[in-house]
């Protein structure tokens, strides 16, 4: 074999960093040592894997279509590896969780998953659903659990569990009191929503479509707690995750607001590169969210 595990171990960490100083950084090894794997594995195939631009490494087109195999292969070798020091124990995982699931539901599966395997490390990133998905084609992420409609020609998007969204307000907002909200009242009203890109906003955008360039968009965040407060405080109305909303109807800080002919259901989505190894942490890991 004309390569070796720690060239595809640099190759990938140079992909990742655009930068072979900290690529050699992560893998514990000089930087000199890290450039003259990469060269080797490059001069061995009589190839090019990086366009250089300055100081940074950009992948090429070859560099983007063996990268994915790379990173398989190096997963089956660490598996392989856990299998002979663990007898096949499920390992670390890293998860990408759109902000309604990492806030209310993630924490509950990695709990669950650590409490099978509790020698394990499940690291978590909470982020809007196009980030999540940017770091799971780029191989950051393990898996994505995602809010937002997604289409990618390279990654598997598999339909999870059901959700609800709603329009509410605080409890002492002129409209708490309404039964049914008119398209006049939603015109009317004051918003404060997610930021674009967002899975939330996502769904919003589609249930509203007809009346988007009519509603008063007071404000834009990025963290459901967020809106909540600046809800809280009067400074409008929004629309969230019933997820995200139970705890604050029981204690009667927000009123649930009835927009009759307006669907707030929605789904949410399990992603994964197409060229992931499926190792044994990714599959216990589907057990638990009830995915196989």
């Amino acid at each position: 074999m004309k390569y070796t595990l720690r060239q595809l171990e640099v190759f990938i960490a140079t992909a990742h960093y655009q930068n072979v100083t900290k690529a050699a950084d992560s893998l514990a090894m000089s930087q000199s040592a890290a450039s003259g794997s990469l060269r080797d594995l490059e001069e061995q195939f009589d190839v090019k894997l990086f366009d250089r631009v300055g100081k940074r490494l950009h992948l090429n087109e070859l560099g983007q279509i063996l990268r994915p195999k790379a990173e398989a292969l190096l997963e089956q070798a660490n598996e392989l590896q856990l299998a002979l020091q663990k007898h096949n124990q499920p390992g670390d995982l890293r998860v990408g969780a759109t902000l309604t699931i990492g806030n209310y539901l993630a924490v509950e599966l990695i709990h669950q998953y650590k409490k099978r395997f509790p020698d394990t490390r499940v690291s978590l990133e909470v982020n809007n659903t196009q980030t999540i998905a940017a770091g799971v084609l780029n191989f950051d992420l393990d898996l994505g659990m995602i809010e937002g409609d997604l289409h990618h020609p390279d990654l598997h998007i598999t339909p999870w569990q059901p959700d609800e969204m709603m329009i509410f307000a605080s409890s002492s907002h002129p409209l708490a009191n309404k039964k049914e909200l008119s398209d006049e009242d939603l015109m009317a009203a004051k918003w404060i929503l997610r930021e674009s890109g967002s899975g939330t906003r996502q769904a919003f955008d589609w249930a509203m479509h007809d009346l988007l360039p009519k509603l008063d968009i007071e404000m834009e965040l990025q963290h459901t707690e967020a809106i909540k407060r600046a809800v809280k405080s009067g400074l409008g109305i929004s629309c969230l995750s019933k997820i995200a909303l139970e705890d604050s109807f029981n204690r009667g800080d927000f009123v649930p607001l009835k927009t009759p002919g307006r669907d707030f259901h929605r789904t949410f989505y399990f992603v994964q590169h197409k060229e992931k190894y499926q190792s044994a942490g990714l599959q216990e890991w589907k057990k638990i969210c009830g995915l196989t």
